[in-house]
């Protein structure tokens, strides 16, 4: 790895401790182990990226607002190699990152609905296209209680509360690629996933998104009392739990 890739490394760890209201330089080391070399650290105070005062770290203003980007790719790029291509988020990630202009992170952004959080659960710093809310392909990606029922979708991806919630889903075969058909939305949210039928609660339901015609109207989030349940020819549904 050269330099300056080490060097965006050390701005991301920098980040991620900022998160954690964590400016310790032992703890800095700590994570870095034998990759963390002063003369490098050096070069990013020199440059006024990284401040350094006795056992403190932490970014400067422009240095956060450059590593803000170097994040929100990172994050983006996890975001489309687990939910789009289906693969373990990090191994892909990391390279795809350096590649990325901001131009086509944005336009990623916007092709995933501009999700808020990546596959670990942590948030993705926002950018100009979520500003000015593009729609050119975000309308394509809905959550699951904007279908109408009897609508067929494709899974996009989804936000799990935790490892346990996304397993279970994903032995329901509620993952990315699968195709769905609504058929029911109360008193909850009843979906057919490769030939059975599934029930969900609200917040599982709002946490899976998916791809859906820009063309068809969309439902309107759940509220106020709900119907009766109806019944169902193929059996009782299994409940995905939360």
């Amino acid at each position: 790895m050269d330099n300056e890739r080490i060097k965006e490394e050390y701005l991301e760890l920098l980040w991620h401790m900022k998160e954690h209201r964590d400016a310790s330089l032992a703890h800095f080391r700590e994570e870095l182990r034998e990759e963390f070399r002063p003369e490098l650290l050096a070069e990013l105070s020199q440059a006024g990226i990284v401040e350094l005062e006795g056992e403190r770290i932490q970014l400067t203003a422009s240095g956060a607002e450059h590593t803000r980007r170097l994040v929100r790719s990172h994050r983006l790029a996890e975001r489309l190699v687990h939910d789009v291509l289906g693969v373990e988020s990090e191994k892909g990630a990391c390279e795809f990152e350096h590649i990325l202009n901001p131009d086509l992170v944005d336009s990623i952004c916007t092709l995933l609905g501009h999700p808020r959080e990546c596959p670990h659960g942590m948030p993705i710093p926002e950018g100009e296209c979520c500003r000015q809310g593009t729609q050119a392909v975000e309308s394509s990606v809905v959550s699951l209680p904007e279908l109408r029922v009897g609508e067929q979708a494709r899974v996009a991806y989804v936000y799990a509360s935790s490892d346990q919630q996304l397993h279970r889903l994903d032995n329901l075969l509620l993952r990315p690629g699968a195709r769905i058909k609504l058929h029911q939305r109360h008193p909850s949210f009843v979906l057919e996933c490769e030939g059975s039928l599934i029930a969900v609660d609200d917040r599982v339901a709002a946490s899976i998104h998916v791809w859906a015609s820009p063309q068809t109207p969309r439902a309107p989030a759940p509220h106020g009392r709900r119907g009766p349940r109806r019944g169902f020819p193929h059996g009782p549904p299994r409940r995905a739990g939360a």
